[in-house]
């Protein structure tokens, strides 16, 4: 089995929530959009029928309507994160269905005069957007990268036929906890949090910040990560917001696959441009990028995401698809 990014690198998924979250190079959302509707949703392009066909392999826990289900119901969900300094951080959660907004964290040092004092970053992540921001051939593009990456995570098969993905719900070894110390999500004692889900979510960290986004709560999944094996819809929900979520100087793969995401002059200086290959550098830049072009794992990424392009009818004639010769973050 091809391991997860997180399994593969440690230290990628430390580095993911425990620095923090501002987006170097990103643009900033305008807060309007986090209650916008989606523009196209991916069920007017992807029926049923061709999910089953792009995945003819996957295990039966996958299914299209548990996928539409993460879908429209992370949709309804928005977060507002704001930084102060380097690690102080406010989420601000809003339910659109409602238009109730609850603020899910709030640093203990987030009021001391210290802090007020450092400049503020601020952000929305709007889970709506999903595959569903732009016209209908970018929302087709994001859609083949974000089929090709959860693809490789969970393959298990032939080389070379890209019928493979999404057989494996979590990785072959459980053996192992992935807990890190971590102040805003603590690890549960005896619970386990190895890779799981379209994404191979792991660490503590990553289940209590999704949570957080998900369901408004981080208890829900450090408490209880075994409902991303047995929960499909929350399993996908956390692939969704895997790829929606900026990490502390990347932007999202959903920015960079809708063309929002731009690069600043030290992404320019480590190679970094937007393309299929930045998705690669998010997820698991440290194992697979800057290292030539005959890493498997990554020329694997682009064999996928070449046939989910073609499977969707679309082509992606420019695209910088390859990370080998960008720097990892």
């Amino acid at each position: 089995m091809k391991k997860s990014l997180y399994s593969i690198s440690p230290f990628l998924l430390a580095v993911i929530l425990f620095a923090g979250l501002n987006c170097a190079g990103t643009t900033n959302p305008k807060t309007a959009d986090s209650v916008a509707a989606p523009r196209t949703p991916v069920t007017s392009f992807l029926s049923e029928s061709q999910f089953n066909a792009l995945f003819p392999q996957r295990d039966k826990f996958y299914t299209y309507t548990a996928f539409v289900k993460a879908i429209n119901e992370l949709g309804q969900v928005s977060v507002k994160v704001t930084r102060r300094g380097i690690s102080i951080y406010q989420f601000i959660r809003t339910d659109k269905s409602t238009g109730k907004s609850t603020t899910i964290r709030q640093d203990e040092d987030w009021n001391e005069d210290w802090a007020k004092k450092k400049p503020d970053s601020t952000y929305v992540i709007n889970y709506g957007n999903f595959c569903a921001e732009k016209d209908l051939q970018t929302n087709k593009k994001e859609l083949a990268a974000f089929f090709a990456n959860i693809a490789h995570e969970t393959r298990h098969g032939e080389n070379g036929k890209y019928d493979d993905g999404l057989m494996f719900i979590h990785e072959n070894n459980t053996s192992l906890p992935y807990i890190s110390d971590n102040d805003a999500y603590p690890a549960v004692p005896g619970k386990k949090y190895y890779g799981r889900g379209p994404l191979q979510i792991s660490y503590n960290g990553n289940y209590g910040y999704a949570s957080d986004c998900i369901f408004g709560d981080k208890k829900i999944l450090l408490n209880n990560p075994e409902l991303v094996e047995t929960d499909p819809v929350a399993a996908f929900k956390t692939a969704i917001y895997f790829w929606m979520t900026p990490q502390t100087a990347k932007p999202s793969a959903h920015d960079v696959m809708i063309g929002k995401w731009q690069p600043n002059a030290a992404d320019k200086a480590a190679n970094r441009v937007p393309g299929f290959g930045m998705t690669i550098n998010i997820i698991n830049g440290e194992v697979e990028c800057n290292k030539g072009e005959n890493i498997f794992s990554m020329t694997d990424r682009i064999g996928f995401y070449q046939h989910f392009l073609k499977e969707l009818g679309i082509s992606d004639a420019n695209c910088a698809c390859s990370c080998g010769k960008m720097k990892p973050f």
